[in-house]
């Protein structure tokens, strides 16, 4: 047991969920934190995984792939993606991160749905990384993730009585009772 974290016992495997308003707090904190994150999708010869950089609105993410890569080839084959973000782990008592699940939609330049995610993306500072003028506004595809399920691991949640894993539904009338033990 550790002495300066007695709530991380293995005895201590609290089952409560989280009040609904609380958990999407907690999961857009998460997705505050960091604009890196990691994208599974469904390639050809078997899953692809790569890093990204992403801008959330809400629980959507907005996510500027490039062109014919892998993983864009992989979404207009199968849309359904998952998308992971953690924060930095010093120990089991800070591991902080969720993974979401949906269908990815390639939103194509100039439409209502891209106007919108490109004032979520925060292009200036991505143009100015690879060397483009930070006042142009890209013209490629854009990603968006409007996720249909969300967990959120927060090891933390355990000291107040909270289980470590949480779930989240788009639809919570369709949301069943899940427990995770961890």
């Amino acid at each position: 047991m550790s002495a300066a974290h007695r709530w991380l016992d293995l005895a201590n495997r609290p089952t409560q969920a989280l009040p609904r308003e609380a958990l999407e707090e907690r999961i857009e904190r998460v997705l505050t934190l960091t604009n890196l994150g990691f994208m599974a999708t469904a390639g050809r010869t078997g899953p692809i995984c790569s890093p990204v950089e992403f801008y959330s609105e809400h629980l959507d993410i907005y996510i500027y792939p490039q062109p014919n890569s892998p993983k864009v080839k992989a979404l207009r084959r199968n849309p359904q993606m998952s998308f992971a973000v953690a924060n930095s782990m010093a120990g089991w008592a800070s591991a902080f991160g969720v993974q979401l699940f949906g269908a990815g939609e390639l939103l194509k330049p100039g439409t209502p749905d891209w106007e919108h995610g490109m004032t979520v993306f925060k292009y200036p500072a991505s143009n100015w990384e690879v060397g483009r003028p930070v006042d142009q506004v890209p013209e490629g595809e854009l990603l968006r993730l409007r996720p249909d399920r969300i967990t959120l691991t927060e090891h933390f949640l355990r000291r107040s009585g909270f289980a470590a894993r949480q779930f989240w539904e788009r639809d919570p009338d369709a949301a069943t009772t899940r427990v995770a033990t961890v």
